[in-house]
C-alpha cells in the first residue's frame, strides 16, 4: 500500500520501495533489461530517489532554480552533490549494461511519470504548495538526466576511443612483420613476378599503415589530453616546399603553386606541421577541379604565421562547410571520389583541426564559386613564452 503526503517529497521518502519497484519493471520492458537481474536494475535508482527527495527539501534561490532547471545543478549542498554522484554512477553502469542512451532518456521519462502519477493517486485534493513540489521534482530529475546521460556519453567516448588505439597499436607488430618479410623476399627474389609481387605488398601495406597512423592521431587527441607535441625551431617555407616538391613529383599533371613572405620560423613539430601541410595539399588536389591550380602559400602576420591552401573547383555546400572538420564525416563529389587515395577515411581534416589546435593555432574554410581556400593562423611561439 502507498503512503500519501501532501508534499512531494515526502512521499517519495515514504515510498522509495514501490517507486523503485515501477522503475524496474520499466527497465526489465527494455531489450537488455530483460537479462538482467533486479539489483543491476535498480543500480542507483534509491539513492537517486532519496537524493532528489532531499534535495527538494533544501532551500534554494531563484538562480539555483534557473540553474536545476537546464540541468546544470546549481543548489550547491550536499543533498545536491549526491543526486550529481548517483546519477553519474548510474549513467556509468548502464554502459556496462549494454543500454543505450535513449533507453536511459526513457527510464527518466517513466521514472517521472511514475512519480506523479502514484503521488497524484495517493492524493485526493490539489494543494497551494502542489505546483512548487512539481517544479522542484522536475529540476532534480532534469538535473539527474543530465549527469546521468553526460557520464554515459563520456564513457562511451573512452572506450570506442580507447578500441581505436588499441586496435591500432596491435595492428603495428603484424604490419611490420609483413613489410619486413616482403623485403627480404625482394632482395633475394629476382623474378618479375616476385617483384611484382613484393611491390603490391609494399604499396598495400603503406596503405594501411597511413590508416593506422590517422587512427592513432584520432584516438590520441579523445584521451583526456592534447595532442602531443615536439616542438623545435621550424622553417615554414623549407618545410612546405619540400612538401609540396613531394606532390609535384606524384602529380606532374597537375598545375602547382608555392608562396612564401615574411620570416616564416617558430616553434612548432616538424612532423606534425608536415602532416597538416599534406593533409590539405592532398585534399585540394583530390577535391579541387582536375585542370585548375592548387596553391599553397605562408606569410608572416606580426607574431603569427599565415598558411593558406586554395584549388578551383565546384564549392562545397554550407550544410557540408559545417561538419568538414568532423571526424568520420567525409565530403566529396563523384569526380573527387575516382581521385580518392587509398588509406582514407575521413579523418584528414579532423588531424588538422587538432594539430593546429595543439599549436595554440585556428583553421578555417571559405568555399564560394572561386574555389575553396584553407587557411591556418600559427603562433610563432607558445602563448607561456
Amino acid at each position: 500500500m502507498l503512503e500519501g503526503t501532501m508534499r512531494l517529497a515526502d512521499f517519495i521518502l515514504a515510498n522509495v520501495q514501490p517507486i523503485v519497484a515501477e522503475w524496474e519493471t520499466f527497465a526489465r520492458s527494455l531489450a537488455r533489461g530483460a537479462e538482467m537481474t533486479p539489483l543491476a536494475l535498480r543500480d542507483a535508482a534509491e539513492k537517486i530517489l532519496v537524493a532528489t527527495a532531499r534535495d527538494m527539501q533544501t532551500e534554494q534561490s531563484l538562480p539555483q532554480q534557473a540553474s536545476k532547471s537546464r540541468g546544470h545543478g546549481g543548489a550547491g549542498g550536499a543533498e545536491s552533490d549526491r543526486l550529481d554522484e548517483s546519477s553519474t554512477t548510474h549513467g556509468l553502469e548502464r554502459v556496462g549494461a549494454g543500454f543505450d542512451i535513449m533507453e536511459v532518456v526513457s527510464e527518466y521519462r517513466a521514472l517521472r511519470a511514475s512519480v506523479l502519477r502514484l503521488w497524484r493517486r495517493s492524493v485526493p485534493q490539489a494543494d497551494v504548495n502542489d505546483i512548487d513540489d512539481i517544479t522542484r521534482f522536475n529540476e532534480a530529475i532534469d538535473q539527474s538526466l543530465a549527469k546521468a546521460v553526460a557520464s554515459f556519453t563520456r564513457r562511451v567516448e573512452q572506450s570506442r576511443r580507447m578500441f581505436l588505439a588499441i586496435l591500432s597499436h596491435d595492428l603495428r607488430n603484424p604490419l611490420s612483420v609483413i613489410r619486413m618479410a616482403a623485403g627480404l623476399v625482394a632482395r633475394t627474389e629476382r623474378d618479375s613476378r616476385s617483384q611484382e609481387a613484393t611491390a603490391q605488398i609494399e604499396g598495400n601495406t603503406q596503405v594501411i599503415s597511413r590508416l593506422i597512423d590517422d587512427l592513432i592521431d584520432f584516438a590520441s587527441t579523445g584521451l583526456g589530453s592534447a595532442m602531443p607535441l615536439s616542438r623545435e625551431r621550424v622553417n615554414l617555407k623549407t618545410l612546405c616546399r619540400e612538401v609540396f616538391e613531394g606532390f609535384r613529383s606524384t602529380h606532374p599533371q597537375r598545375t602547382l603553386r608555392f608562396n612564401s613572405q615574411g620570416d616564416v620560423v617558430g616553434s612548432w613539430d616538424d612532423a606534425r606541421l608536415r602532416q597538416v601541410v599534406s593533409n590539405l595539399v592532398g585534399n585540394a588536389l583530390q577535391h579541387g577541379s582536375a585542370d585548375g591550380p592548387v596553391e599553397l602559400a605562408v606569410a608572416s602576420q606580426d607574431a603569427d604565421v599565415i598558411l593558406s591552401v586554395h584549388n578551383e573547383g565546384t564549392p562545397i555546400p554550407p550544410d557540408a562547410l559545417a561538419t568538414i572538420f568532423d571526424p568520420l564525416v567525409r565530403y566529396t563529389t563523384p569526380e573527387a571520389a575516382k581521385r580518392r587515395t587509398q588509406g582514407s577515411i575521413g579523418l584528414g581534416l579532423y588531424i588538422v583541426r587538432a594539430i593546429v589546435g595543439a599549436h595554440g593555432g585556428t583553421v578555417s574554410v571559405v568555399s564560394m564559386n572561386e574555389g575553396t581556400t584553407f587557411t591556418v593562423r600559427l603562433p610563432k611561439q607558445p602563448s607561456d613564452q
